[in-house]
């Protein structure tokens, strides 16, 4: 759906394919329960913990139109706030007098507010995916919208206000990866301390086992085959970076399209997973590390296969 501001708004529905275990179910009903209460909702967790998963699918619960936010480096307060972008002109022509020609014409900067007005004027739910990839200066003015629940407006604003009232039924959920990560500013404290965080990890092997047989459509047996290799690789300590559930669902589709088997007789099964979850957890690697990771892979495909 578009508004007439240009802004392109997402209709919030379930996803089909959302797996709901008691742990999820769990984090779902905190972060519901914060935002009823009246607080932004943070998730906070490293690359392919369904965080912004997660986002969406809380938002659909919350029920009202979703205004999305992806964090940039490059951004500045005008690209959420709005900004004065080409020109409007208005020419009139007067021709009554037929002998007599009047031409009149003005011409202004034309001002467009971007997603953040939106979402607080409409009261739509506004998700900021991976937020600390922008500046903190950025988001410094979300500080009086979530506190004060208002919006400074920039005196080039058409309407004239110098504020506007955040509408009550704005929700804004934000997600963010470790401080860590490279590309990933440290937020500011004020801002930190105006959302609620809920930290997301790996899930529990119920809840990965569902969303790879979600994501994958193989059977439980051979999901869950795939999986305790992921989580072995992950507790064997010989990683540089840890596999997250995205490892099994490459690894599961890629063998539905090379049509090979769950099995460590299954030169194809073997193949993909070494590949995949080598160059998944091994990406600046030496070649002796990355022998390493191999070694340990291939034991588990033995184990569990």
């Amino acid at each position: 759906m578009a508004l007439e501001d240009g802004i392109t708004v997402l209709e919030p529905r379930p996803l089909s394919n959302f797996v709901e275990t008691g742990e999820i179910k769990s984090i779902i009903e905190r972060a519901l329960a914060y935002i009823k209460s009246g607080f932004p909702v943070h998730f906070r967790g490293v690359s392919g913990t369904g965080k912004t998963t997660l986002a969406m699918h809380v938002a659909s619960k919350v029920g009202r139109p979703v205004v999305m936010i992806h964090g940039d480096e490059e951004f500045s307060s005008s690209d959420l706030i709005g900004g004065e972008y080409g020109y409007r002109v208005r020419k009139v022509v007067d021709n009554f007098i037929h002998s007599v020609l009047k031409t009149e014409e003005n011409m202004h900067r034309h001002w467009t507010d971007n997603r953040l007005t939106v979402a607080c004027k409409y009261g739509f739910t506004l998700i900021y995916d991976e937020f600390t990839r922008s500046r903190p200066e950025a988001n410094n003015t979300l500080l009086s919208v979530l506190q004060e629940k208002m919006l400074d407006l920039p005196a080039a604003r058409q309407d004239g206000e110098s504020y506007l009232r955040v509408d009550p039924n704005f929700t804004a959920i934000f997600t963010s990866n470790p401080e860590e990560y490279a590309g990933v500013y440290r937020s500011q404290d004020a801002l930190r301390d105006r959302m609620i965080t809920i930290d997301l990890d790996h899930y529990d092997r119920e809840t990965e086992i569902a969303i790879a047989e979600a994501k994958i459509g193989l059977s439980p047996e051979d999901s869950a085959k795939i999986i305790d290799i992921v989580r072995g690789l992950r507790e064997s300590g010989k990683c540089e970076y840890t596999p997250t559930i995205r490892g099994p669902i490459m690894v599961g589709k890629t063998i539905k399209v090379r049509k090979g088997v769950v099995s460590k007789d299954n030169p194809i099964f073997r193949e993909t997973v070494s590949e995949i979850l080598t160059s998944e957890t091994s990406r600046v690697g030496s070649r002796g590390h990355r022998a390493k990771v191999m070694e340990v892979i291939n034991g588990l495909i033995d184990q569990y296969c």
